[in-house]
């Protein structure tokens, strides 16, 4: 019976694990159907599945996947199709280093033509050479290759040129998941703590880096839930209970078991799915709402990835580590007509949460989810109507297995319109002035989404574009709290709540508190690739004495940062900057440089020492905004290989080198941060909340650009009545 109940426990651990903390399949099948062991892989983090427990009313309107079989590439920056995947696997194998053992594949990407390529080609040119870009584990050891498709060849590799390893793989989450099961003293303490077997969930937390002692080898951790009663497995932790793994041999290093008494959350009212709740919310009703497009989108999607909408063009993808990837957004000029360059490329590098608690259980918890799990392997297929309007686009992601064979990840990206009745512009004259004038202009904008469902956390991302020319960026975060298990049922049990690393949400369980910090890679190329970044300082000036009844004014003076360390830059409330990006070889015609400027949003700041581990691995936030010169091998903040790293290959070391960046092809960098302090509403999932930046043009229209658009009028509207009543 005990060998049973393990098996099934085993099983539903495995289950969960293609929907917790990486949505790829593990090595065997290529494409993956929607039957048996895989049934888990083909729902999304939202619409949880065991074998025990109902699934959710919105699993039925997921849209199928296009076959992708024999798509080839259109555009230079085209992720790699099936056949370009399958191709790279067969040349690897007859690489003499891996003629023996075929190495893990952690990630297998599209290698990037040179920009200069990039910008020379045009629609109906040979595409430039395709190559791959190979992270590979063997032995221990991080391979790091370049694999060019036409020569059939691999035209570069290097081993370990950096700390840390490769983001984890389907097959280390897998079988790490397995290994607490064989081992007598975990399942002894399940048992002392009266959890059946099989109830149990395990997840595998990152293993951050500590110091030597944690060198040499992959190590993850491993900790369980009870899901009894509930799909909300998060909420009912089994506190104390850490076991550390090492990832190549595939056994328990270290148990940690500190928390016997502390008890199970209870499961009741953990429950998140609509088809088990019992009662409605005690509100009005809301009526059915859709934005109707009775000609269709205005938007069209060339080729697969070229996205033309209004005054925009520009190429969209999913990429497996950053998720959602824009490149080449240019917009039309609102004179010309000419297509004008403002990004070359743009996305998500790095995502930094740290834990505020310093027990044996949680102190490791820094994850870095873009390095260690990766943004695109963990987006879901977003949910018609729910995730996304009428109307939405569709875009797949093109991954690969941990055995290098490729897989299509459907649905994860979507495109559409929004209007939410925002106003573009608008001004009345009053009619005593002599003039009667009303007009106004509806903001019609495109978004394009992709939400990272990355283990408890769900993270949203919108990249909206504007007919004015502005771009704005948008992070949104829901999913569950990862709580920590209490013995205290209510506030008045806490000896001392100052003692506590969070606030209690729910009975016996506190919401540890945590940031969020999310870097942005953005290679804007204002009018070309040569641009200066320009620091707007506004400054309090003293009037002179009987000058003016006024005693103080503000001034803009414009500084040109001349290297790295000119452009380092933390938000300052009391000292107040625009920060803008200039092209200082193209001019207005009144003679100012063509430029954007970046509007921060909401922002928080990292308040970790500078030496304490999490934060000299993600030192990138240290500011809120740095410049670096382009370099093809810069792209990821927190270093190309991030799993265990040290903090020896982050954006902060790059920058320490202080090089020119003064009329240089230059790339900024945006860290926006969440401070999150828990609260009952939380529980047991979270409203979304947001936050942002915006990228908007200074200088580089002669005038307002959407200066002649015209108005709505109702002749242009559907007409839509509401059905008779019964």
């Amino acid at each position: 019976m005990e060998k049973t109940c393990l098996h099934f426990c085993t099983v539903s651990c495995l289950i969960l694990f293609f929907l917790v903390r990486s949505w790829y399949p593990p090595s065997k099948p290529e494409l993956p159907d929607c039957s048996g062991l895989h049934a888990a892989w083909c729902t999304s983090k939202n619409r949880i599945f065991s074998n025990s427990k109902g699934g959710s009313m919105l699993q039925t309107q997921i849209q199928k996947s296009t076959d992708h079989s024999t798509e080839t590439p259109q555009h230079p920056l085209d992720p790699l199709t099936i056949r370009e995947i399958n191709r790279v696997r067969t040349i690897l194998s007859s690489y003499e280093p891996f003629s023996s053992t075929f190495p893990t594949i952690h990630t297998l990407l599209l290698d990037q033509p040179d920009k200069l390529q990039v910008f020379r080609w045009k629609k109906g040119d040979p595409l430039p050479p395709r190559q791959a870009s190979v992270l590979a584990l063997l032995n221990g050891q991080s391979h790091v290759l370049s694999v060019d498709l036409d020569s059939s060849s691999v035209t570069s590799h290097a081993i370990n040129p950096s700390s840390g390893y490769p983001m984890l793989s389907m097959d280390d989450i897998l079988g790490a998941s397995k290994v607490p099961f064989s081992n007598a003293e975990f399942n002894k303490s399940i048992t002392a703590r009266g959890v059946s077997l099989s109830d149990l969930i395990c997840i595998t937390p990152s293993a951050g880096w500590f110091g030597p002692n944690e060198e040499g080898k992959r190590v993850i951790r491993v900790q369980c839930y009870s899901n009894g009663g509930t799909s909300n497995f998060y909420m009912r932790p089994i506190e104390g209970l850490t076991m550390t793994v090492d990832l190549d041999k595939m056994e328990v290093l270290k148990i940690s078991d500190t928390g016997r008494g502390i008890p199970v959350p209870k499961s009741t009212n953990t429950d998140y799915r609509y088809t088990v709740q019992e009662k409605q919310p005690e509100m009005e009703p809301l009526n059915p709402i859709s934005i109707e497009q009775p000609k269709g989108p205005s938007f069209r999607v060339e080729d697969g990835h070229t996205v033309k909408w209004a005054n925009w063009v520009f190429h969209l993808k999913a990429d497996q580590r950053a998720g959602l990837l824009i490149s080449r957004a240019m917009v039309r000029d609102s004179e010309t007509g000419e297509l004008r360059n403002v990004m070359y490329q743009g996305f998500s590098s790095e995502l930094f949460v740290p834990y505020m608690d310093l027990d044996e259980s949680w102190y490791f918890k820094s994850y870095m989810d873009a390095g260690e799990f990766g943004l695109g392997t963990t987006a879901s297929p977003l949910v018609p109507l729910n995730d996304c309007p009428r109307y939405s686009y569709y875009m797949d992601g093109f991954f690969v297995t941990p055995d290098g064979k490729p897989f299509v990840q459907p649905n994860i990206i979507c495109l559409f319109e929004r209007y939410a009745g925002d106003i573009s512009w608008r001004h009345l004259e009053n009619p005593l002035n002599g003039f009667q004038i009303r007009e106004a202009r509806p903001k019609v904008t495109l978004v394009a989404r992709m939400a990272a469902s990355v283990g408890n956390y769900d993270y949203i991302f919108d990249w909206e574009f504007q007919t004015d020319g502005l771009i704005r960026i948008k992070v949104e975060l829901s999913g569950m709290l990862m709580v920590k298990g209490s013995p205290h049922r209510n506030v008045y049990q806490v000896p001392n709540q100052d003692d506590m690393s969070g606030p209690l949400i729910s009975e016996n369980v506190v919401g540890v508190v945590h940031d969020h910090f999310i870097t942005f890679h953005l290679d804007m190329d204002i009018d070309g690739a040569n641009n200066s970044f320009v620091n707007v300082n506004l400054v309090k000036e003293e009037s002179l004495l009987g000058e003016s009844p006024r005693k103080s004014y503000l001034k803009a003076k414009r500084k040109i940062a001349k290297t790295e360390k000119d452009a380092q830059i933390k938000l300052k409330l009391y000292d107040p900057s625009e920060f803008h990006m200039i092209n200082p070889s193209k001019r207005s015609r009144l003679g100012n440089p063509t430029g954007y400027k970046i509007v921060p949003g909401g922002n928080a700041a990292s308040l970790l020492d500078h030496d304490d581990p999490p934060q000299l691995r993600s030192s990138f936030t240290n500011n809120q905004i740095w410049v670096t010169p382009y370099n093809k091998s810069e792209q990821w903040a927190g270093g190309l290989l991030a799993y265990q790293s040290r903090g020896d290959d982050t954006l902060a070391v790059w920058s320490e080198r202080n090089r020119p960046i003064e009329n240089k092809d230059i790339v900024l960098w945006y860290t926006m941060g969440f401070h999150h302090i828990p609260c009952q509403e939380d529980f047991p999932i979270m409203p979304t909340v947001s936050s942002g930046f915006e990228l908007k043009p200074v200088n580089f229209f002669e005038s307002n650009p959407i200066l002649r658009a015209a108005p709505a009028f109702e002749k242009d509207l559907p007409v839509c009545r509401p059905s008779a009543s019964s």
